[in-house]
């Protein structure tokens, strides 16, 4: 039996790396939002990190790490250990924006990470502060708009933003002028509509409870189709600016070379999380409509993204750095 020991320890370590790989989670899971509190991002990782921690039996922890229109959180993420236990949330455009818009990316985003799960589809909503723009329809919006060339200030949660592309994208097609007043976040954009400074803004969801109490007044919607949750407002598209897409992917990525089995696990989980009932209705108070599927199927949405809005960029000649 002595001569057999050294043979069943030499066995025991030679499982051990496997065990190990099977134990994922064995510590908290990190969630890094490529934007400030209080945005789009933010609450959909705060609507999957408390659900997703019971069903890991580990803390799920939510970090912001706003600037360069998600690229800070993207490096830290990108350069992180590919275990699983450091995600990026963000918008699609931190994958599909950034690169058309940085002549330098601190990271290659589709060499350096990998896509586990979409989380939702952000719609952006065309509002306006009714005390200082004095319309009721996206036409009166469009005609205000080319009265007063270069009258009008928008804000949006940085250059480069999905709101920010959505603006751009309606100037381009309306053939109108507005100034652009980037700011770190959705959360301080919408703090100054509502405050005046700025008088309009494509809304990634976060205000709509300020159009219920009628401080703001909600004229469109950047999207193909009308909201599910706003079925009376008509889309850009109704407006007159056809074809007009300005919705973009948010989700989770890991870094390149995170084992298949632990993003196969929290991809799975999320998608459980996903179709609840309370994450559902989470995501309704945004706006924004439920996404999951498979890692490739947000591979394939950011793609789209990544050629729909490459494109508008460079037509409009929008620079991040």
């Amino acid at each position: 039996m002595a001569l057999l020991r050294p043979f069943i320890l030499l066995l025991a370590l030679a499982a051990a790396p496997a065990a190990f790989a099977q134990a994922f989670p064995s510590k908290p899971v990190r969630f890094i939002v490529s934007f400030p509190p209080g945005g789009a991002a933010d609450q959909i990782a705060r609507a999957i990190s408390q659900p997703l921690q019971e069903a890991l039996g580990q803390p799920v922890v939510v970090e912001n790490r706003a600037g360069a229109n998600g690229n800070i959180a993207g490096e830290y993420v990108a350069k992180s250990p590919p275990d699983g236990y450091t995600l990026l949330m963000s918008s699609g455009g931190t994958v599909s924006i950034n690169p058309h818009l940085y002549s330098k990316m601190p990271f290659d985003p589709a060499r350096d990470l990998v896509p586990v799960a979409a989380g939702a589809k952000v719609l952006v909503y065309l509002e306006v502060n009714p005390q200082k723009v004095p319309v009721n329809t996206a036409q009166e919006f469009l005609a205000y708009l080319k009265k007063n060339p270069g009258k009008l200030t928008f804000g949006s949660p940085g250059n480069g933003s999905s709101p920010h592309l959505a603006a751009e994208m309606m100037k381009s097609q309306a053939n109108v002028f507005a100034t652009h007043i980037p700011y770190r976040g959705a959360a301080p954009a919408m703090q100054d509509l509502l405050g005046g400074q700025i008088d309009f803004m494509f809304d990634p969801g976060i205000g709509l409870q300020q159009v219920k109490a009628g401080k703001l007044k909600l004229l469109a919607i950047g999207s193909p189709k009308r909201s599910p949750q706003y079925p009376d407002v008509p889309t850009m598209d109704e407006a007159g600016l056809k074809g007009f897409d300005a919705d973009t992917w948010f989700g989770f990525y890991a870094p390149a070379g995170t084992p298949a089995d632990v993003i196969t696990k929290l991809n799975t989980e999320m998608n459980r999380i996903i179709a609840s009932k309370p994450f559902q209705d989470r995501m309704a108070a945004i706006g924004a409509i439920p996404a999951g599927g498979t890692p490739q199927d947000f591979a394939n949405r950011a793609k789209v993204d990544s050629d729909r809005f490459g494109a508008l960029i460079k037509a409009r000649n929008i620079k991040g750095d």
